[in-house]
């Protein structure tokens, strides 16, 4: 049996460019694309006794995938400033080992610009930092700035959900 959600009539999809990132409960300027949320699980395989020939499984060890975000640059350094929090980590400048981790939060949006999914993903740090592209100056492009976010997990916000909008004609 189906399960019943806050907007059962739905029948399509998200769009995958409704989206914003948010950050110290800002939402990131010129944010472009984002790689997606992946989580694995490992598999432990085991043998019984008596009956080795099919093997049993259980899971093991969770990990979720490192996520990129790109922005086309511009006069705002909160990647850029981001980024350089865990240089200072390293360097041993920081006294507060929490100040280079961030929490984010994702948010999709319907049609109506209606904010449909959260997920939040906790505890993130900037694990590699591309400043600028490969320039051309025979190419037509706009210039991007990459971060690579490490996290612990994400959870999707279940608080989030859909307004049912305007009713359907036909």
């Amino acid at each position: 049996m189906a399960r019943m959600t806050a907007q059962s009539q739905r029948q399509d999809p998200y769009r995958s460019f409704r989206f914003k990132v948010k950050w110290d409960n800002l939402y990131v300027a010129g944010l472009t694309k984002m790689g997606a949320l992946k989580r694995t699980t490992e598999i432990v395989e085991f043998r019984e006794a008596g009956e080795n020939i099919v093997p049993r499984k259980l899971p093991g060890k969770t990990s979720f995938a490192d996520v990129t975000l790109e922005a086309g640059i511009t006069y705002d350094t909160a990647f850029e400033d981001w980024a350089n929090l865990v240089n200072d980590f390293a360097s041993h400048s920081i006294t507060n080992l929490g100040e280079f981790r961030k929490n984010i939060t994702i948010d999709v949006f319907n049609e109506a610009g209606q904010k449909a999914l959260s997920y939040n993903l906790y505890r993130c740090w900037v694990s590699e930092y591309q400043a600028l592209p490969d320039l051309d100056a025979g190419a037509n492009a706009v210039a991007i700035t990459t971060i690579k976010l490490a996290f612990e997990w994400f959870e999707r916000d279940t608080s989030v959900t859909e307004s049912q909008g305007p009713a359907r004609i036909g």
